[in-house]
């Protein structure tokens, strides 16, 4: 009896190939579990949907008989099956095992290596000091003087989209806040929802090692409760944080001190309703990280790495999307609408905000946000530039450059 073929993980990245000469659908791992990247032919992609872990191998064979014009499609079934497991994009026994190696192997290592360099930035320290020099040179690419900073947002987009709202944070940050520990509140995209992910390991870019406040990790580990995941496999993927690190070792050099958080999606909130911390555990870790804010007060800097609206093909919409163009023009009242809110410290309006629709806008920085903002209540904030950029023909994401300084 024919038994159900396992499913396609749905966390995988699937992209329509960019070389004409090779058309098909490029499937890869954002998790990195997996270093494989399959380029599924035309004819074949169709046929992905069998494994939908209902559907079996007979499923699978009359799939491909239509989509080959062939009876005997027995060994195209089995390499199929047999690449797509051995790439670690079913969710089976092999799949595990890949998992498991790779979080036990970023458990082990001693530092969280950089995992963006050569990709969104060089891996050369010169080249990425020449470069992120032109991106913070130019009007008001200097620090300015004015009230004293809590924090600042920024975008975590890749540097070479987002560098003016990069700029337009970090040229706020002098040089009285070099001695700070950084509390750097980046997206989980890879994290379980209401879970906030921490490390110990100390954060490599090519511009040097910068350290983990040990101390402040193992208080939230020790009084964040259940929400607190230790030694987050995220981390070793994810750029939110990564990108904010990097942007501070070119102001300070690599001798700063971090506490990193990445905050996952509050999913359940956003869709059944409620506020976050209805969640009990939730609710707790929010209460450690806002007490050892008030504690830490004047020896703390928040930053947020967060971009905003996401909208177009790329993202699941029907329809493309043109930075500052059509239906852009109202994404970025309702932006705006949710900055306002932000930055008058209103965490209800604002989570208000994001909820309806079930976050139609695709707000991939809501949670970080939500975070600081009851981790900080009487932190206010100030816009300083907003913007949206096609991040390719028919998609766009939307982020900004705030700073935020404690309310009278």
């Amino acid at each position: 009896m024919s038994q159900p073929l396992p499913r396609l993980r749905l966390n995988l990245d699937f992209l329509p190939s960019p070389d004409p000469d090779q058309p098909g659908l490029y499937i890869r791992d954002p998790f990195r579990y997996s270093d494989a990247m399959l380029l599924i032919p035309p004819p074949l992609v169709a046929s992905l949907a069998c494994f939908d872990g209902e559907q079996t191998d007979v499923d699978l064979r009359a799939s491909l008989v239509r989509a080959t014009g062939e009876l005997q499609v027995g060994e195209l079934e089995a390499h199929l099956i047999d690449t797509l497991s051995e790439a670690g994009f079913l969710e089976n026994d092999r799949f595990t095992e890949m998992r498991q190696d790779r979080q036990q192997e970023f458990a082990a290592a001693p530092k969280r290596e950089a995992s963006h360099s050569g990709t969104a930035y060089p891996e050369d320290a010169s080249e990425v000091r020449q470069q992120l020099a032109e991106y913070m040179t130019g009007p008001n690419g200097r620090p300015s003087p004015g009230t004293p900073l809590l924090g600042i947002a920024a975008p975590h987009v890749s540097p070479f989209g987002g560098w003016e709202s990069y700029r337009a944070a970090y040229r706020l940050i002098s040089e009285d806040y070099r001695d700070r520990t950084f509390v750097v509140l980046g997206t989980s995209h890879y994290g379980e929802p209401d879970r906030f992910g921490l490390t110990r390991k100390p954060f490599i870019t090519p511009l040097g090692e910068t350290s983990t406040a040990l101390d402040l990790v193992d208080e939230l580990e020790s009084k964040g409760g259940p929400a607190a995941k230790m030694e987050d496999y995220c981390h070793a993927v994810e750029h939110s944080i990564e990108f904010q690190v990097l942007f501070l070792q070119y102001l300070f050099g690599p001798d700063i001190r971090i506490l990193p958080v990445l905050c996952g999606s509050f999913a359940k909130s956003l869709y059944f309703g409620g506020k976050p911390e209805d969640n009990d555990d939730v609710k707790r870790f929010l209460g450690a990280l806002g007490d050892l804010g008030v504690r830490e007060s004047g020896r703390l800097f928040w930053v947020l790495g967060i971009d905003m609206a996401h909208m177009g093909i790329r993202y699941g919409d029907r329809a493309p999307a043109k930075a500052d163009q059509g239906e852009m023009l109202r994404v970025a009242d309702r932006d705006r609408d949710r900055i306002d809110r932000i930055n008058a410290g209103d965490a209800a309006g604002f989570w208000e905000r994001v909820q309806q629709n079930h976050d139609d806008l695709k707000w991939c920085g809501s949670a970080p946000l939500y975070t600081f903002l009851k981790a900080v209540p009487e932190a206010r904030g100030d816009l300083h530039l907003y913007q949206q950029w096609n991040i390719d023909e028919q998609s766009v994401v939307s982020f900004a450059g705030l700073a935020f300084s404690r309310a009278a």
